[in-house]
Order: C-alpha cells, then structure tokens, then sequence
C-alpha cells in the first residue's frame, strides 16, 4: 500500500479550491484527520486535486473520491491523488492500475460476498457504503469469519458516533458532513472548522486514552 491513511477522511463534495485549502490548513493540525478525499463529481476538481496536492501533497493524504472508471482514475493520478475511493466495487483495471502505480484504492462494496471479491482483486481498503444504512457493528459480524479486515465506513459518520463506529469493527471512516460544517466551509471560516475538527478529533481520542 502507498500513503498510510489515517483513521479518519474528510470528504469534500462540491467545494471550489479556496474551500478545500481552507480545510486543508485547518486539518494540518489534526491528530486523526490528515486525509482529503475530493470527490471527482465536483466542477473544476482536478485543477483542485493538482493545487492541493502541490501544497499539502507532503503534509496530508490528498485522494480522490467517486472514482467511476480508469480515465477519472488516471487524470486524478497524473494531479497528484495518492489515494482513490469508488462507491462501486471499481474494475480489476482500475485495482491493477492502483496496485502498479502505488496508489491506495478503496473500493465500494456493501455485502460480504462483495467486500471479500474486492479484497481478492488486491484492493487495499473496502469501504462500507452506505455504512449507515446497516448497525456499527456490521464490520466486526464481517470479520469474525473472514478476519481482520480494513474496512472503511461512508455514510453517516459525525462526531457522536465516530467512536461506536470504530469500536464495531471499521479501521477507517470518512465522511462528507461529519466533521465540517457546510456553511463554514463555503464560507471559508477556519475559526469555526478548527472548533469543529476539535470535537470530532477529542472523540477519537478516547479510543487511545
């Protein structure tokens, strides 16, 4: 595997470049937040992927998310993504390309015999999407007959339950509107992402303390 993740990914869906680098300077001093998922289905992203990877590429984990198909997969390489997420289960193309160009991938899958096919392709990470659509302990009834595996939970993650959702089996969330705020993002507020970031990572916390 290429970047080593961090428990946690913002997600960033919709947001133009000064928005992102707002988050990005205030996600510099997180203790468990440092990767940003920009999801491809946003107008001007891989302009947005290449700025922030030239100037936090050595700080953060900057990824891309939506990932469809190989040609997105490549144009988000070729800016600077290191690491991919797909809602869907992502062609043995796109694993094999990720796999030879040392880009994490994480690929969608949601029932078991999907989660494991994923794994079998030589994925790095399955995330669970929609992750809220099913109980916090879903990862930890997966893995007790497949083993301990990297799963990472989309859909519903927030500061309130961040911690049951680690501590029923997922290595990794991330999450679109569970850190940050939307109006404080579209307003580049660093002042208030920073006290929202605090929340979500003084949560965290008490899974080390």
């Amino acid at each position: 595997m290429g970047v080593k993740l961090s428990v946690a990914t913002g997600i960033f869906r919709g947001y133009t470049y000064e928005q992102v680098r707002a988050a990005a300077e205030v996600l510099l001093d997180s203790r468990h937040v440092r990767n940003m998922e920009i999801t491809l289905n946003t107008e001007g992203v891989f302009d947005t992927i290449r700025r922030i990877a030239d100037e936090y590429g050595d700080r953060l984990n900057v990824g891309a998310g939506t990932v469809l198909d190989i040609e997105g997969l490549k144009r988000a390489v070729d800016c600077g993504a290191r690491f991919v997420l797909a809602p869907d289960m992502m062609t043995a193309e796109m694993v094999d390309f990720c796999r030879d160009n040392d880009i994490v991938s994480v690929p969608g899958a949601y029932t078991p015999s999907e989660i494991r096919e994923c794994f079998r392709r030589g994925c790095d990470v399955v995330k669970v999407f929609p992750a809220n659509e099913l109980s916090h302990s879903y990862a930890k009834k997966v893995c007790e007959p497949m083993g301990d595996l990297p799963l990472m939970a989309v859909g519903g993650v927030n500061a309130e339950n961040v911690v049951e959702v680690i501590e029923g089996g997922y290595a990794y969330v991330g999450t679109a509107g569970g850190i940050f705020k939307k109006a404080d993002l579209l307003a580049c507020d660093e002042d208030a992402l920073r006290a929202s970031l605090e929340t979500f990572d003084r949560e965290l916390d008490r899974l080390t303390a």
